[in-house]
């Protein structure tokens, strides 16, 4: 909620009329990204075995990872990105993003939101309706999507930890909103034969047309009902069922979660895996008008990124190979179909590794700095911003915080650093808590 210092209640309600510098349309990137795709990195990767490795550190911290070149000079990735390093043109490398909390569920907030959670530095407080709405909450409620399809879509699941006593991470709903903002969730594995999402199948097989039935006879209810309740409450449930409908009944809305209509190249370029089919998903998405998908890295029943212990061959064989291409394939078609320029992408964990090599051949937590990738939506290409220090312990220069990076994002979709939005019972939040770093911005 707002805090008292330097923040009036009046400047907070005249605050959407006012545009901070540099948000004027068109300046700084502003409003530049009419969609976003964001790419969670569930456990942590580690920054030395990414994008940010240190040869000249000693052997306990570099690793058993080469640096290779990219196709812009002067920048090195690990040696396992060899799909992204030929395209590195295309993106900002962020190497010096840092905070302070080594929790994966309450950190986990502070990336998809770009606030501390209710609880910080706990992995003991499960989602709750005081979590800050995610990034795509909020874009469902200041930008929503024309048409049936959804404003908000998570795949594959939604971030839960086994190991952490709260399980889910918060921070992935629509919080303060209200749960009419949580996304659609297209779960499951889109890899497997026949997928499909549960929350789009019928009814016991039903036919749409006897769903559109259903609907025109809760219409007729509803009416009734409304002209003796007038509440916003009545008429957000009433909007709510009709997108339901909408959903259930739509052919365009199932064609749009069809992978069967991409051609078999095409999915072999984004990979027969689970995130691979997922990326590809979120482009199709993308394509037809959602403005928000966020894929989540997905329970491969082995900790996700969270490598603290067998570190290099979790990343090798089984976690960077597919972050890679399906990464390189969504840059690659989004450039091609010139969407780039108005799509952001954003890959990003929720912290990075200590660079200290343990006993189990591993990496643990380390939030004070990790590094992130950044592209389109008007965001230069072919640059490092930031910097750590020799050993990858903590930044060096222009350090960067979960709250500036979202700033960024809510920069580039056009989302004033002043806009303040009002929960269900009417009190103000401030939007933002960091600064929109305008460097990035071609």
């Amino acid at each position: 909620m707002l805090g008292s210092a330097g923040f009036s209640i009046g400047q907070a309600l005249r605050a959407n009329d006012v545009k901070a510098a540099g948000e004027i349309a068109g300046v700084n990137g502003f409003g530049r990204a009419k969609r976003c795709l964001l790419l969670f990195m569930w456990g942590g990767p580690s920054q030395l075995d990414t994008f940010d490795p240190k040869p000249k550190a000693p052997e306990t911290i570099r690793g058993p990872f080469n640096p290779i070149a990219t196709n812009v000079p002067g920048i090195e990735f690990s040696e396992n990105f060899r799909l992204l390093a030929q395209r590195a043109d295309k993106l900002t490398v962020l190497r010096s993003l840092h905070h302070d909390d080594p929790a994966h569920l309450s950190s986990g907030h502070t990336i998809l939101t770009g606030q501390l959670p209710p609880v910080n530095k706990s992995d003991a407080s499960p989602p709750s309706d005081r979590d800050t709405p995610h990034i795509g909450s909020v874009m469902s409620k200041l930008r929503p999507s024309v048409g049936p399809l959804p404003s908000f879509v998570t795949t594959p699941w939604l971030a839960f930890h086994p190991a952490a006593p709260g399980g889910q991470a918060p921070g992935q709903h629509g919080g303060w909103l209200g749960h009419g903002y949580d996304p659609l969730l297209a779960a499951g594995d889109p890899n497997a034969p026949g997928w499909q999402i549960p929350s789009l199948s019928l009814i016991d097989g039903q036919p749409p047309e006897r769903l559109l039935r259903r609907q025109h006879l809760l219409d007729s209810i509803d009416a009734q009902r409304r002209v003796a309740d007038r509440s916003a409450m009545s008429h957000r449930l009433g909007s709510l069922q009709n997108q339901a409908f909408g959903l259930l009944t739509s052919s365009s809305v199932r064609q749009a979660f069809d992978l069967e209509l991409e051609s078999a190249e095409t999915r072999d370029r984004y990979g027969r895996n689970t995130h691979g089919q997922c990326v590809l998903l979120a482009r199709r998405l993308l394509d037809r008008g959602v403005p928000f998908v966020s894929v989540n890295w997905h329970n491969d029943g082995q900790n996700f990124w969270d490598t603290h212990g067998n570190n290099f061959n979790r990343l090798k064989n089984d976690l960077i190979p597919p972050a890679d291409r399906a990464l390189s394939a969504v840059l690659d078609d989004l450039s091609q179909s010139g969407q780039l320029d108005d799509t952001l992408v954003v890959w990003v964990g929720e912290f990075g590794r200590k660079p200290v090599i343990n006993n189990n051949s591993g990496r643990d937590h380390h939030p004070f700095c990790y590094n992130g990738l950044i592209a389109g939506g008007g965001i230069a290409g072919g640059r490092v911003y930031g910097a750590s220090d020799s050993q990858g312990f903590y930044p060096s220069e222009n350090p960067i915080t979960p709250h500036d990076l979202v700033a960024t994002m809510y920069h580039a979709m056009g989302i004033s650093s002043d806009t303040v939005l009002y929960d269900a019972v009417n009190r103000p939040h401030r939007l933002l808590a960091g600064q929109p770093i305008h460097e990035l911005f071609a």
